[in-house]
């Protein structure tokens, strides 16, 4: 995405004179506030689950080349294979030239953060590809041609009239008359859409919830099961990922789930949580031929060691965004970058640099 840090101030005045977007931002604090403290509320240890979250980020981090290497080792070992890329143009090409280096022209992705801070899609499409976004809010804002505004609910900033009319614009061969009043509607016209993509796509793309260097795993999380569609079917799964999603053991994954679910939409655990090694063995029934990690750095290893190296305990709940106040009034499309609300601000002017994003800590109210 374009990024558009230097205007805040423009784009939040532009915000907050939209009165749907408001009526949303509403919607969205008040419910996933009180799922998120009923969650907590049901489970005694929360706290403390908390914590030792927080604990194992924090040894992960300090030792992060160590479980890096652990992971791809244990990647190669499975079949699969590890790209390194230290920016955004280098993971650009580097998942271009998999896409190619395969013959493939479909694809099918499931919602990936570092997908849209490195600009994929849009690469993509320069080259010819035609990536299909899977997860429900993604496929939204790209028949829109949005960025999206929350980490967890892309399209969290849009109501049912504006869905509406984005499907009756890119879904032409439907009857001009249905209706599409109702979420059932909108979310039925839109799956019979993603499962012909599912069937025929040649690649999978997807993100990344945690690595676990102990197996050479990848985690993934969903409440739709289109990442699990988008690793299973196509031949080629490609995983695009920061270098610090990385987890030494398939018990600290559990822990972090335990935290995730919890804190991101009020859920005990999400619907679909798949834990992947590698491309598909002799005898499976299904899975991918070829099994690629593309690790993105694109600044993260500069916060290492430094005062903002906590910003990469981050686990991508959005929670702070729910509850923050300015986000709450402007949404996430004023702050101008992927990464928007309160760890928006933090990283970044990290991930895009201080003359880019350097106004996002202002947005604050005394926090």
């Amino acid at each position: 995405m374009r990024i558009t840090a230097r205007r805040f101030a423009e784009n939040s005045r532009r915000a907050l004179d939209d009165a749907t977007l408001g009526r949303s931002l509403r919607r969205l604090g008040r419910n996933f506030e009180d799922k998120r403290r009923a969650a907590a509320e049901r489970l005694p240890e929360f706290d403390r689950l908390r914590d030792a979250a927080r604990a194992i980020r924090d040894h992960t981090l300090a030792n992060l080349d160590v479980y890096l290497v652990r992971f791809e080792e244990n990647v190669t070992a499975s079949g699969g294979q590890v790209h390194w890329c230290r920016d955004a143009a280098e993971a650009r090409e580097t998942v271009r030239g998999l896409v190619e280096a395969s013959g493939a022209t479909r694809i099918v992705k499931s919602k990936s953060m570092v997908g849209e801070e490195i600009g994929l899609n849009a690469d993509l499409e320069d080259h010819g590809l035609a990536p299909l976004e899977t997860d429900l809010g993604e496929y939204i804002i790209q028949l829109r041609r949005e960025p999206p505004s929350h980490l967890i609910m892309p399209a969290a900033h849009l109501d049912r009239g504006r869905i509406a009319r984005a499907f009756r614009a890119h879904h032409a061969d439907r009857p001009a008359d249905r209706d599409l009043a109702s979420p059932r509607a909108l979310l039925d016209e839109a799956r019979a859409r993603l499962r012909d993509a599912f069937r025929s796509a040649e690649v999978g793309v997807t993100g990344a919830n945690f690595l676990v260097a102990e197996t050479g795993g990848v985690v993934l999380v969903t409440n739709e099961g289109n990442a699990d569609l988008g690793h299973v079917l196509p031949p080629t799964h490609i995983v695009v990922t920061g270098i610090e999603k990385v987890v030494p053991t398939l018990e600290d994954a559990a822990t972090l789930l335990r935290v995730l679910a919890r804190s991101a939409t009020g859920q005990d655990l999400t619907a679909y949580t798949t834990f992947l090694n590698g491309p598909r063995r002799p005898g499976d029934p299904d899975g991918p031929t070829a099994f690629h990690v593309v690790l993105v750095d694109n600044g993260r290893s500069s916060l290492l060691g430094g005062p903002f190296q906590d910003a990469l305990r981050c686990i991508r709940c959005g929670a702070c965004l729910n509850h923050c106040p300015v986000y709450k009034a402007v949404g996430g499309h004023a702050y101008g970058t992927p990464y928007s609300g309160p760890i928006g601000a933090v990283i970044a002017p990290a991930l895009f640099g201080y003359d880019e994003a350097g106004t996002l800590p202002e947005a604050s109210t005394l926090c």
